[in-house]
């Protein structure tokens, strides 16, 4: 964990995002890029050649003064930050700048209102989510001690998952987390008996890990009325600190990012979610 990217349009959850993301830095040694997708040319259609060169002039340096002050925070002190700046808004351009940097992780906010554009709201870190060949930890409040003690890895072990099960074990092995596999069992036309379902499990761990089945142990199956009921409930139930799924680019992920899941289950709905691409 030597280099994580932190996409920033200023705002409240954006923040908190670098937050985690400062802790990270703290505790392995890593360095931040901050990123701001800047979105001139949106801001600017229509005026003439003069004015187009002033307000770019504007606004680059409201950038420079927001991550000035960025910098000045107590809980950045010490840690290298490199600043970027991307002249628009593309979701796809931050998984360039992922590669192009080499980092390991991407840690972004949710539900944010930018103070120069309005780019983290759940739909768009969705967006960014599925265009990302990176994991991807989202920060839905203020984690003042941010932790990966206890996670839950869900998903429902079909082969297609094996790759993004082997990168959050060996994640999850760095941060030291007690793992546990979660299939959610539902009451409809995808119902597994207890058999079917432990056979898909061992098929898949014995795949996924070389024949070695010692994961099995950590394994629970889990009966709900939908795949995030199920999700959250378990969570709760077993105090996890992280969220962790398996995605890719034509499954929704909004119920995660939106907070769509019910008053009841307002409070686990703010758990950090971390996303590893299929």
């Amino acid at each position: 964990m030597k280099k994580i990217l932190v996409p920033t349009d200023f705002s409240e959850n954006a923040v908190h995002a670098l937050k985690v993301a400062s802790q990270l830095a703290r505790k392995y040694n890593a360095k931040l890029y901050l990123l701001h997708m800047l979105g001139i040319s949106q801001a600017i259609i229509g005026k003439d050649e003069a004015n187009e060169g002033a307000e770019a002039i504007y606004y680059m340096k409201l950038v420079k003064k927001r991550f000035d002050d960025l910098r000045n925070e107590d809980y950045l002190q010490g840690i290298e930050i490199e600043e970027l700046v991307q002249n628009y808004k593309v979701f796809s351009e931050i998984n360039n700048v992922a590669h192009e940097k080499g980092v390991d992780l991407i840690v972004m906010g949710s539900h944010g209102t930018g103070m120069i554009n309005d780019f983290f709201v759940g739909s768009n870190t969705e967006k960014v989510v599925r265009t990302s060949d990176f994991p991807v930890l989202v920060i839905k409040a203020d984690r003042p001690d941010f932790k990966m003690e206890k996670v839950v890895f869900a998903c429902d072990f079909d082969i297609e998952n094996i790759h993004a099960y082997r990168r959050a074990m060996h994640l999850f092995k760095k941060f030291e987390s007690e793992v546990h596999l979660l299939y959610v069992n539902l009451p409809n036309q995808n119902f597994l008996s207890s058999f079917e379902m432990e056979e898909k499990v061992m098929n898949f761990l014995k795949e996924a890990d070389e024949g070695d089945l010692s994961n099995l142990n950590k394994v629970t199956y889990h009966s709900d009325y939908t795949i995030e009921n199920g999700i959250y409930n378990f969570s709760a139930q077993t105090g996890a600190d992280l969220i962790a799924i398996p995605t890719h680019g034509r499954k929704g992920l909004s119920h995660f990012f939106m907070g769509s899941i019910g008053e009841d289950l307002a409070n686990h709905a703010e758990l950090p979610v971390i996303t590893f691409k299929i």
